[in-house]
């Protein structure tokens, strides 16, 4: 498959907004997107997307998941001067949103545009923007538009629990695939076009295989219920992580052999080590130690699965995070490979 099909994947994922807890934007495209490859996903009662892939009798099931969740902020409360104090959706410092260009979706449906920035921003006026600490009391949401108290806010529809979406400013530069939310939507897309591969080549398939979309990873419950049945073994497609003193980057498969939940299962994860050195893929096999993902979540919640974590390498984790297709390619081949074992 071409590279640029799976990044156009990727590319739409990431401009759908959908943090967590307000991602009915993008469960709607997937389930389009699947419908369309010929495929029958349907919705359990949380809102995940499940999609039975190659549905058959069995208790060897393979489940594959990525999480189409990601960060975002939503309205704490109104300020005096008009402005929006945040909560944050997602575990990330706020300095990693200073000046960024958001959206305010309001229950009523209305959307405003803003800036997250602080309190007081100039440089000519304190030494605020050198000196700050960044959070929710020192930052804050300003709209675009005429408003200078909380009543003007309040009479443009805007309140408390209002979702703001973050502009991911998707761009791909000499290979370099940079984006917000590529945690974790390059992972979904990646799962859209094995979809495709799978439907257009005919790819036999010996096993019962599902792919499951959560919709509240990044909360710790994404996996948690609502799981296809007869399935053993499930991956987490997710991101990899690229740290000093791991041996992952950003143009390599990531494979994880123990995150703060504990370690993975043995003989799954040296399934995806033997694969990677079969196809002779540049991969890293890691230890994450500030990292969960949907499959720890799923043997946590008492699912009896034998469970693994692989994903491509990316930089700057929650912030503006930056892969390369050289991995993208690498993880779609050795999930390829996975499911016509």
């Amino acid at each position: 498959m071409e590279i640029s099909t799976i990044t156009e994947y990727i590319k739409n994922l990431v401009n759908t907004p959908s943090p967590t807890g307000f991602t009915k934007f993008a469960e709607e495209y997937l389930m389009d997107e699947f419908k369309k490859l010929g495929y029958a996903p349907y919705q359990n009662n949380k809102g995940n997307v499940i999609v039975p892939i190659n549905e058959m009798e069995g208790e060897n099931g393979l489940l594959l998941s990525a999480h189409i969740d990601t960060l975002g902020l939503m309205v704490r409360s109104i300020k005096a001067n008009g402005a929006l104090r945040v909560t944050t959706l997602g575990g990330f410092p706020l300095n990693f949103v200073e000046f960024e260009n958001v959206k305010i979706h309001t229950r009523s449906g209305e959307e405003y545009t803003g800036v997250v920035r602080l309190n007081n921003p100039a440089v000519h006026g304190s030494s605020d923007p050198r000196e700050a600490k960044r959070d929710d009391t020192t930052m804050e949401v300003v709209i675009d538009a005429i408003t200078h108290s909380k009543e003007e806010t309040e009479k443009l529809g805007i309140s408390n629990g209002d979702f703001i979406f973050l502009d991911p400013r998707f761009r791909i530069d000499n290979g370099f695939v940079k984006s917000r939310h590529l945690d974790d939507k390059a992972s979904a897309g990646i799962l859209l076009a094995l979809a495709k591969e799978i439907k257009e080549k005919k790819i036999k398939i010996n096993r019962p295989l599902y792919m499951m979309f959560t919709i509240y990873e990044e909360v710790g419950h994404g996996a948690a219920s609502g799981h296809p049945k007869g399935i053993r073994d499930m991956v987490a497609v997710d991101m990899g992580v690229v740290h000093d003193d791991l041996t992952c980057d950003e143009l390599k498969v990531s494979i994880c052999a123990k995150d703060s939940s504990g370690p993975y299962n043995y003989d799954l994860t040296n399934e995806l080590v033997t694969i990677a050195k079969d196809l002779d893929l540049d991969y890293g096999l890691d230890i994450y130690p500030f990292y969960g993902s949907d499959a720890s979540a799923a043997v946590a919640s008492d699912y009896d699965y034998r469970h693994a974590l692989v994903g491509c390498g990316v930089a700057a984790s929650h912030g503006y995070e930056r892969t390369h297709e050289k991995a993208i390619k690498s993880l779609f081949d050795l999930l390829v490979n996975l499911v016509d074992k």
